[in-house]
């Protein structure tokens, strides 16, 4: 007989890629007989040949997957790594891709007795059954193979999974995967007895074959009823693994063992519940497989073979752990990996306001999109902060950066804002002392903002900038306008003055915060992405018309949609303001003198614009709460007092003074001549508050009217 070089087949589901040689490492070139196709193990794997020269027998395959059949007719070329003969079925169906099997090996039919049969079993085997791994470089490249697909997953879903169907059925026709509940993270010392949980099963259909054909009635298994037919009756998903049992004293060994070793025995009822051992074949035709990650075990993995398959064999317990070795520490740092993402992703949502203020005469709506779901961290934040006098701050601002640094510099310049904010700052000096936290932060920690307060009564905003894409103002009547402010110096680079400016916030309009995320990618500049930004608003303010605003919420979905494919290169964050305004008939402003008759000047001033605005219910509870603050603020005022009453959904009265103290709430005792103003507007205002302002401070309090 003629010697050959027979390339043999890799056990492995992998396609093989363009260009790749199937006689290199996936593939071992290995010297053995010649042979004629029809003597080989298993007809469904045709083995493929390579030889020097032209090949006419009927069993020699030929190079790149092409074959001729019995009667030397070529068979066409496929794709895949196996060429496998055309089936006659046109549409069989296919519950799961067919896997490869072991291919034919020198002496593979001595395993065989005449007919077909195998000589260990007397039974036949399906076409299409994997052969046993007979060779160590069978294991080897089977070994290869699984683990590179179970690396291939990121979570615990895939790595399991992944366990499942790169074991079934090459290496064995059942698994029964349990894990820890819960399974414990990094160095953390979970509490509690240990359980593990049932997390997934997978085993091949008993009235097919791998190929998805049915099995002919000669091939028909003939295993016991309860033996793998139905893992499904394991009813027991959790156990609890008792201290000093038998099934703690396999996870402890950490090898795999057979099932029908005395501590396997011991250990499967434990691990299966009342009569789940009956699933388990006879023999060793099981192998428990302990799953230890890098510092404790975190399950088991139970690997079944049917009756009328071979028996696992000693060196398959070495597969078996390695399976279980790289499976553990899959899961251990797809664990890992998940809580890095939860806390990348609970501090981004820590550091973004939960819910929005509802200040008197502006509604707002927000959207914050990270540029990629497995990095959940960024830079970019927004934020709206009440004023006194009903008015509203509107912050957006973008730190360089993608990562848990940048995102702890956002936190920080928020918190910044915030209290600057509280200190009712003009916008520009807002941006100055940002500047400076910045500095102090770091020489490269640079920062992009737009800090903007709008005044419901005057229907005015002023702006100040500092590095920022411009802001877009929708009228109502549709026309979208990019409002021109000073585009200033980002914050961190020191030195710059920053300048504002005051504009008309008309009643109906929308004023539009946003990141460069929003109109800057790879596909188009920031001026483009604006000017696209502006047309998407126009075009939707006209699904309106002329006289009704689009509504906020779907108005921010609008925006988002007009982002391509291409066009998420970087997070966004996105602050809408309707503004409403208050009407000057629903506004009463009028300045006392620090005197004594002051408060009874303003409860009278206070009777006649609640009767203007048929609110007399309200009549003697805002006199007695007015005159006990205008009483305080005119004790220890230098200056005029201002008094205003504003009538929206509530009645909100506010008395300003020149005095910076900001008044507390305290219990007076009994001897105490004064300190019981603060306890009555406690007890009978709806809200009441106390801001200080760079001029001094501001008292309010809040009534619902009727």
């Amino acid at each position: 007989m003629d010697a050959t070089r027979v390339t043999e087949q890799p056990t492995s589901f992998e396609r093989p890629q363009p260009g790749v040689d199937p006689a290199e490492a996936r593939g071992a070139l290995l010297r053995t007989q010649k042979q004629p196709a029809q003597q080989l193990g298993n007809p469904a794997l045709p083995a493929q040949a390579r030889t020097d020269g032209p090949s006419s027998g009927p069993g020699t395959a030929t190079p790149c997957g092409k074959g001729t059949d019995g009667n030397g007719k070529e068979l066409p070329v496929n794709g895949s790594e196996h060429s496998q003969p055309a089936t006659t079925e046109p549409d069989a169906h296919r519950p799961r891709p067919a896997p490869e099997g072991i291919p034919a090996q020198p002496g593979a039919e001595q395993e065989r007795a005449p007919g077909g049969q195998e000589r260990r079993t007397g039974r036949g085997l399906p076409p299409g059954r994997p052969m046993p791994m007979r060779r160590d470089g069978d294991r080897l490249r089977f070994v290869g193979a699984a683990t590179r697909r179970i690396a291939r997953g990121l979570d615990l879903d895939e790595i399991v999974m992944g366990l499942c169907r790169a074991t079934v059925p090459t290496f064995s026709d059942a698994i029964l995967v349990y894990l820890r509940e819960p399974l414990p993270v990094g160095d953390e010392r979970p509490s509690g007895p240990v359980v593990l949980r049932l997390r997934r099963t997978d085993r091949i259909p008993q009235e097919r074959d791998t190929d998805g054909v049915l099995l002919p009635p000669a091939f028909e298994p003939e295993p016991e009823p309860s033996v793998l037919a139905d893992l499904s009756s394991l009813t027991t998903e959790l156990c609890e693994v008792r201290p000093g049992g038998a099934l703690n004293e396999v996870l402890r060994g950490v090898r795999p063992v057979f099932a029908d070793a005395p501590a396997a025995r011991a250990a499967l009822p434990e691990l299966l519940g009342e009569g789940g051992e009956g699933v388990v074949p006879g023999g060793q035709r099981a192998i428990l497989a302990p799953l230890r990650g890098r510092r404790r075990v975190i399950g088991a993995a139970l690997f079944l073979r049917r009756p009328d398959r071979i028996a696992f064999e000693a060196d398959d317990l070495l597969v078996a752990a390695q399976l279980a070795t790289h499976s553990a520490l899959g899961i251990d740092k797809a664990v890992l990996y998940g809580r890095e993402a939860y806390i990348a992703d609970e501090l981004q949502r820590t550091m973004l306001p939960e819910t929005l203020p509802r200040p008197t005469g502006v509604r707002l709506a927000s959207r914050y999109l990270p540029a990629a779901e497995t990095a959940r961290v960024g830079g970019d934040w927004y934020d709206a902060i009440p004023l006194p006098g009903s008015r509203v701050a509107l912050v957006v601002g973008d730190v360089m950066g993608h990562s848990m640094t940048s995102a702890a510099i956002m936190g920080q310049l928020r918190t910044t804002a915030q209290t600057l904010a509280g200190l009712d700052l003009p916008p520009q000096e807002v941006l100055h002392h940002l500047d400076e936290q910045a500095q102090r932060l770091g020489t490269d920690r640079m920062a992009t903002c737009l800090y903007a307060v709008y005044d419901p009564v005057t229907h005015r905003i002023t702006i100040a900038n500092a590095g920022h894409p411009p802001p877009v103002l929708l009228h109502l009547g549709g026309r979208a306008e990019v409002l021109r402010v000073p585009p200033g110096a980002p914050i961190g680079v020191g030195g710059v003055d920053f300048e504002a400016v005051e504009l008309d916030a008309p009643a109906g309009g929308t004023l539009l915060l946003y990141t460069d995320g929003l109109v800057e990618s790879r596909l188009r500049d920031v001026w483009t992405g604006i000017e696209q930004l502006r047309e998407k608003l126009a075009a939707t303010a006209q699904l309106t018309g002329p006289d009704h605003p689009p509504p906020l919420e779907a108005l921010c979905d609008e925006v988002l949609d007009m982002l391509g494919p291409g066009d998420r290169d970087d997070d966004i964050a996105l602050l809408a303001a309707r503004f409403d305004g208050i009407a000057p008939s629903d506004v009463a402003y009028w300045t006392l003198e620090p005197e004594d008759s002051a408060p009874g000047q303003a409860r009278r001033l206070a009777r006649r614009a609640l009767a203007r605005w048929d609110l007399e219910d309200l009549t003697d509870s805002v006199e007695l709460l007015v005159s006990e603050v205008v009483t305080n603020a005119v004790r220890y005022a230098s200056r005029p007092v201002t008094l205003r009453l504003l009538r929206t959904d509530v009645l909100r009265c506010e008395v300003g003074d020149d005095v910076p103290q900001l008044p507390r709430l305290r219990q007076a005792r009994a001897t105490d001549e004064g300190g019981r103003g603060l306890y009555l507007v406690n007890k009978l205002a709806r809200r009441w508050g106390a801001t200080r302002l760079s001029t001094g401070k501001v008292v309010w309090f809040e009534l619902n009217p009727g």
